[in-house]
C-alpha cells in the first residue's frame, strides 16, 4: 500500500476573486489567503505568493501554509524546503492543522531538515487530535509501517478508522488494506471491499485500484474483469500510474477484453512515464518478446534498468536475464549476479536462487 504523505491545500470558498480582493484590501486576511488559493488554482503563482504573504504577515495561519506549499513545490519561487519548513512551522504554531501535517511530511521525508519520525508523529498527532482526518491517516501509516514507533496494526486500525469516519478517503484505503492482508484483524475480503469502495467513491485512486484487484481475482466477490477494467480505467484516467499498469495487464492477457498488445503498450508507456516501475518492466517485456512492437533488446534493457532503479524486483531479474543470455548486451555473468542480487534484496525469490548459483560458480 502506498504511503500517504500529502500536502494539503483546501478549497477557498464561494466568493469571487473581485470580492475577495476588496475584503483583503480592507484587512480581511482570511480573504487574502482565499485569494491566494484562487491564484494557485489559476496557476498565477506570483499573485498567489503576494496574497499568501499578506495573509501570513497579517496573522492568517493558512496564508503561511500556502506560502510553504509554494516553496515546497517550487511554484513561482525556487524550490526551498527550508523556507517551506519555516512557513509550515509558523502555520502550525498558529493552530492550522494542515501546516502541522505538511511540516510532519518534511520531518518524515527529511526534506530541509534531518529525518525525524518521532517529530513527524508528534505533528500528525497534533493535527489528528485537532480533528484533521489527514493527520490521523498519516499517523496510521507510521504505526502500520513502524516508522518512529513500534509497529502496531491495532493502532493503525484505530487511526485509519478515525480518518475514514472523518471523510478522509485514504484512511478507508488503509483500513481496507489491513482487512485484505489480515493485519491486526481477521482477514476479511468482504470488509476490504467495503472500505475500498468507500475510498474509491471518495475519489482516492488507490482505493479504486485495490477494489479492482478484488474484482479481478474474485476475492470477497464474484470475479469480474469488466468491473476491474472500469476501476483501473478510473484510476488511470485520474493520473494514477499503477492503475494504468493494471489496466495494461488486462489488455495484454485478454482478461475481460480482446487481447491487444498495442493498447497494453500504450498503457504501460503511460504508467512508466508516470513513475510506476512495474509499468516499465511490463513494457520492457513487450519489447524483449516483440509483442505489439518490433523486438528491441536495447529498449528492453533501458526499461528494465529504469524499473530496477525504481525498486521493481522483476525488472532487476529480467535485466539480469538479458546479461545472462547476451540479448542486446555482451554476455556478462558478473552483471547477472549483480542484478539477481538486487532483485533478491527487493524480495524476488528467483533472484535469490540465481544469485546463490552464480556465487557458487565463482562469479
Amino acid at each position: 500500500m502506498k504511503k500517504l504523505l500529502c500536502l494539503v491545500l483546501l478549497g477557498a470558498g464561494i466568493l469571487g476573486a473581485n470580492e475577495l480582493e476588496i475584503k483583503c484590501n480592507k484587512g480581511d486576511f482570511q480573504a487574502c489567503s482565499d485569494l491566494g488559493l484562487e491564484y494557485v488554482e489559476s496557476q498565477d503563482y506570483a499573485k498567489a505568493r503576494e496574497y499568501f504573504t499578506k495573509a501570513c504577515n497579517g496573522g492568517e495561519a493558512f496564508g503561511c501554509t500556502g506560502l510553504g506549499f509554494l516553496y515546497y513545490e517550487g511554484l513561482g519561487v525556487k524550490q526551498d524546503y527550508v523556507k517551506a519548513r519555516e512557513y509550515y512551522t509558523k502555520s502550525c504554531d498558529g493552530g492550522e492543522a494542515t501546516g502541522c501535517i505538511n511540516l510532519g511530511v518534511l520531518y518524515e521525508r527529511g526534506y530541509g531538515i534531518k529525518q525525524d519520525y518521532i517529530k513527524a508523529r508528534e505533528l500528525y498527532t497534533k493535527a489528528c487530535d485537532g480533528g484533521d482526518a489527514t493527520g490521523c491517516t498519516n499517523l496510521g501509516v507510521l504505526y502500520q509501517s513502524g516508522f518512529g514507533v513500534k509497529q502496531d496494526f491495532m493502532k493503525a486500525n484505530k487511526f485509519y478508522t478515525k480518518a475514514c469516519d472523518g471523510g478522509e478517503a485514504f484512511g478507508c484505503t488503509g483500513l481496507g488494506f489491513l482487512y485484505y492482508e489480515g493485519l491486526g484483524v481477521k482477514q476479511d475480503y468482504v470488509k476490504a471491499r467495503e472500505y475500498y469502495t468507500k475510498s474509491c467513491d471518495g475519489g482516492e485512486a488507490t482505493g479504486c485500484i485495490n477494489l479492482g484487484v478484488l474484482y479481478e481475482r474474485g476475492y470477497g466477490i464474484k470475479q469480474d474483469y469488466i468491473k476491474a477494467r472500469e476501476l483501473y480505467t478510473k484510476a488511470c484516467d485520474g493520473g494514477d500510474a499503477t492503475g494504468c499498469t493494471n489496466l495494461g495487464v488486462l489488455y495484454e492477457r485478454g482478461y475481460g477484453i480482446k487481447q491487444d498488445y498495442i493498447k497494453a503498450r500504450e498503457l504501460y508507456t503511460k504508467a512508466c512515464d508516470g513513475g510506476d516501475a512495474t509499468g516499465c518492466t511490463n513494457l520492457g517485456v513487450l519489447y524483449e518478446r516483440g509483442y505489439g512492437i518490433k523486438q528491441d533488446y536495447i529498449k528492453a534493457r533501458e526499461l528494465y534498468t529504469k524499473a530496477c532503479d525504481g525498486g521493481d524486483a522483476t525488472g532487476c531479474t529480467n535485466l539480469g536475464g538479458l546479461y545472462y543470455n547476451g540479448k542486446g548486451v555482451r554476455q556478462d555473468k558478473r552483471k547477472v549476479k549483480e542484478y539477481f542480487g538486487k532483485a533478491c534484496d527487493f524480495g524476488e525469490q528467483k533472484g535469490c536462487i540465481g544469485y546463490r548459483i552464480l556465487k557458487k560458480q565463482g562469479y
